[in-house]
């Protein structure tokens, strides 16, 4: 059962903007998909945007609490890293934001 503080509670999201070497977005995106498929508790969801016809991307990934990222960041997940840092053209700039609003589409009401 959910109590009050549960609603208070507010998700993490790990954001990470950079720029891959020219055309390794690719072999990057599947070293991405390998990294999240390890994570467990407090896993949220992940999205990987690329801007249309560059090598830049940005990867926002959702935690419930900053412990459960933290926690995710074993040794499987820090081997797939190293294997993506040569495929950057520049370190990545990471931030972690508190999701402070979240607004979904409301569903469709059917006629009788």
């Amino acid at each position: 059962m959910m109590d009050f503080q549960d609603f208070l509670r507010h998700k993490f999201a790990h954001v990470a903007i950079g720029e891959f070497k020219p055309g390794k977005f690719e072999a990057a995106k599947q070293l991405y998909e390998e990294a999240v498929s390890t994570y467990t508790t407090g896993f949220q969801g992940a999205y990987l945007l690329q801007e249309p016809g560059t090598d830049k991307g940005i990867s926002v990934i959702f935690w419930e609490s900053v412990e459960d990222m933290a926690a995710n960041q074993n040794q499987m997940y820090q081997s797939i890293l190293k294997k993506m840092s040569p495929l950057f053209a520049e370190p990545p700039t990471t931030v972690v934001y508190e999701l402070v609003c979240e607004i979904q589409p409301e569903k469709e009401v059917t006629g009788e």
